[in-house]
């Protein structure tokens, strides 16, 4: 027992001195804010290192230094902020297959709100979306295991598994009086970033469900190859839950030609940078309306917020997500690597995005269009001496445009990039927009 205390207290030691060694940058640096600093940060690192001997000594588990330099790492960084987390290799190779386009899982993405794992939103088309997860759904189980005090890596990791099995969550969702339970299996999820449909009037209808790596090429194709007819473009940002910054700068650079449209602010003057639009890239001067929502996070809000600054177009919807914060991944050995909050992203007007998200210029809440005529209308045709005539001629005009709309809706459903009056009604908001893109357009001349 006596070699075995002579052996921790020596390690304690050892660690103290290759902890001070690795120190020694930070200590040069500190020296010019004080000698109490040094001294704090040194009394710091003994206490560190004094815990890990004793744990290391008296834990009822073996558990080996790596093990516990492990956990003390994850611990660290899981305390800092919901977004800083310890990639180990299998997590670290995880985040790469993310921003590729594809990966298998659910097809959602979560975040912390107010201490409680939420679905920030479920990607279109995904297994979780066709089983009905929304956003702002809260997780308080996954395969009957609790999700309190679970982080997102592991939340994300337990979700994630192979295609075909299934998964159960029960969820908390707003304006419902019990927890619900999600059934989900779990599939590749292969992601289409970027849809474009046609809407009447010469009206093009962009939906980007996530940013990966070619979400602004693809934007830039669809807008080229409707360009000569289109008169307005609505941008579908609802449940977008973020992605790349760059493809942002690079989206909002296609409706913007000269100002800035994102900065981020960190501790250090080198993690500080900016972000301006070009005349050179810019595609579209089309009038422009964003649908946005509670799923819209990160790089949607950058997105929409800078065209709002710029007063570039009309932001619908509801307000966003509110995550505006720069993370990095910074490599530490081999296949591992620390993901790191550096940043803040500010707008344009100075605003920040983090846990405020972005307003809407014009709030609307998700619905449908109400279509019912007025049944006590009095027209020209219920009165007793009406122009019978006239009115037999609007008959028939209004019979060949019945005749002829009938065509067209025809037409239009077995068109896939066509978006008909019918579907429009069934989403309020997106109705919203095409109306009050109309009116833009009106304005425009």
């Amino acid at each position: 027992m006596k070699n075995k205390k002579y052996l921790s207290l020596g390690f304690v030691s050892a660690a103290l001195a290759i902890a001070l060694l690795f120190s020694s940058n930070l200590f040069a640096k500190e020296t010019k804010t004080g000698e109490e600093k040094e001294i704090s940060r040194l009394q710091a690192l003994a206490k560190f290192t004094k815990v890990i001997g004793i744990v290391e000594q008296y834990n009822v588990d073996d558990l080996s230094i790596e093990d516990l330099m492990d956990k003390a790492i994850e611990g660290m960084l899981t305390n800092i902020d919901a977004h800083s987390s310890y990639l180990k290799k299998k997590d670290y190779k995880k985040l790469k297959v993310q921003t590729e386009g594809e990966f298998g899982g659910l097809g959602i993405t979560v975040g912390v709100r107010d201490g409680a794992l939420t679905v920030i939103a479920p990607i279109e088309g995904t297994p979780a979306d066709k089983a009905g997860l929304k956003a702002k759904d809260i997780i308080l189980k996954i395969d009957k295991e609790s999700t309190i005090g679970m982080t997102i890596d592991d939340a994300v990791s337990i979700m994630r598994g192979k295609v075909g099995t299934p998964i159960d969550l029960m969820i908390v969702r707003e304006g419902e009086n019990k927890p619900l339970p999600i059934h989900i299996v779990r599939g590749i999820i292969s992601i289409e970033s970027v849809y474009a449909k046609t809407i009447e009037d010469n009206l093009l209808y962009i939906r980007v469900t996530s940013f990966d790596k070619k979400v602004a090429t693809d934007v830039k194709k669809a807008i080229k190859k409707k360009q000569e007819t289109t008169k307005g473009i609505v941008l579908d940002l609802r449940n977008n839950p973020g992605g790349l910054l760059d493809q942002a700068v690079d989206l909002t650079d296609l409706f913007v030609d000269e100002g800035e449209i994102v900065s981020q602010k960190g501790r250090n003057e080198s993690d500080n940078r900016n972000y301006f639009a070009s005349a050179s890239t810019t595609v579209t001067k089309v009038p422009l309306v964003v649908l946005i929502n509670g799923g819209s996070a990160s790089a949607s809000e950058i997105v929409s917020g800078a065209l709002q600054d710029h007063k570039r177009a009309v932001l619908l919807g509801e307000n966003t997500f509110g995550k505006g914060s720069v993370q990095i991944v910074l490599p530490i050995v081999k296949g591992e690597a620390v993901k790191l909050t550096i940043a803040r992203y500010y707008l344009p007007s100075g605003r920040t995005i983090q846990a405020v998200g972005v307003k809407p210029d014009i709030e609307v809440f998700p619905g449908i269009v109400t279509t019912k005529k007025n049944e006590f209308a009095i027209k020209e045709a219920d009165l007793k001496k009406h122009l019978e005539e006239e009115l037999e001629k609007v008959d028939l005009n209004e019979e060949d445009k019945a005749k002829k709309k009938d065509a067209d809706k025809a037409d239009a459903k077995a068109k896939k990039d066509i978006i008909t009056p019918e579907m429009i009604n069934k989403d309020i908001q997106l109705k919203t927009a095409v109306d009050i893109l109309k009116a833009l357009i009106i304005i425009k001349g």
